[in-house]
């Protein structure tokens, strides 16, 4: 018993001398370093490049292995591929990078109108008014259309298939993309940002076999989007004219303009307010609900 007891003594002064000895310089280190690790791992759970990290985590196991068993081709290839890998995964991750620079000077500190609701937002909900009226008037004319809405996971490799607009949304444009004469009008349309990013995309096709044979290669291809990211995809049908919503590999059928505008702003403007929020207001919040709690009891 007094050996536990002097084991225990033992640590509590390990643990007082540890805790003495940091300062804030420590303290502000730490919690820069956990931010960056925070924003790191949001990075690659986010995007598609998240993907490729296997590729460069086999390159390093096959570069231990080389060394463990001295290999000696093996370490010279994987010690030429090493050497490169910084550049190479600034090539590779290119993309996302430049996105994640750009938005990081914006994060948390967008401008809000008198509602209270943020530009970003407000161009948002414009723009679901203006596909979800765009929808109703290609339903009724029969009209098949493939709309993209970019939530987090950047669409850059299916923008790039396309041909790229950045116009300000309005439904005679979308409509006007869709009509079956346009030159775009077979492709999928990123809407990204409250804007029409690009059109004419090739999106990828769902590998599921136990879906409705009945099924076209829109409704394919909006279910293998939404497999492969957290996009919202809108399909119109070209037969029937029905309007269907695809999120997470699910495929949601039977709306008209009036309940596609309510089902796109639960799925884009819920999701884009909470993202929107600052990680310290989220914390603050937290707490406050914390003692809010307590005091309740």
């Amino acid at each position: 018993m007094a050996t536990v007891w002097s084991a225990l003594v033992s640590a509590w002064n390990l643990l007082v001398y540890v805790i003495s000895g940091i300062r804030i310089q420590d303290l502000i280190d730490i919690a820069v370093i956990t931010f960056l690790i925070y924003k790191c791992i949001g990075f690659f759970r986010q995007t598609r490049a998240g993907q490729l990290i296997k590729g460069l985590v086999f390159l390093l196991a096959m570069a231990i292995i080389a060394q463990w068993f001295d290999l000696v081709m093996l370490k010279w290839l994987m010690a030429k591929i090493m050497d490169s890998i910084l550049i190479i995964a600034v090539i590779i991750f290119h993309p996302e990078i430049r996105r994640a620079l750009e938005h990081m000077g914006t994060s948390g500190f967008g401008s809000l109108n008198k509602s209270g609701m943020s530009i970003e937002d407000e161009r948002l909900a414009a723009q679901i008014e203006s596909a979800s009226k765009a929808a109703g008037l290609m339903q009724e004319q029969k009209c098949g259309a493939l709309m993209v809405f970019e939530r987090t996971t950047q669409l850059g490799e299916i923008i790039s298939t396309g041909t790229i607009i950045k116009a300000s949304s309005s439904s005679a444009l979308i409509c006007n993309i869709f009509y079956p004469k346009s030159p775009l009008h077979d492709g999928a349309m990123v809407l990204r940002e409250g804007k029409i990013h690009a059109a004419g995309c090739i999106l990828p096709l769902t590998q599921n076999s136990e879906l409705n044979k009945a099924l076209g290669t829109r409704h394919r291809a909006a279910i293998g989007m939404s497999e492969n990211s957290d996009a919202v995809v809108v399909v119109v049908s070209e037969e029937t004219g029905t309007i269907s919503v695809a999120v997470n590999g699910e495929l949601k059928r039977g709306f008209d303009a009036i309940t596609l505008q309510t089902e796109l702003n639960d799925l884009l403007l819920s999701h884009a307010n909470t993202n929107a929020e600052p990680l310290h207001t989220r914390l603050i919040n937290k707490i406050k609900s914390i003692f809010t709690f307590k005091n309740t009891k």
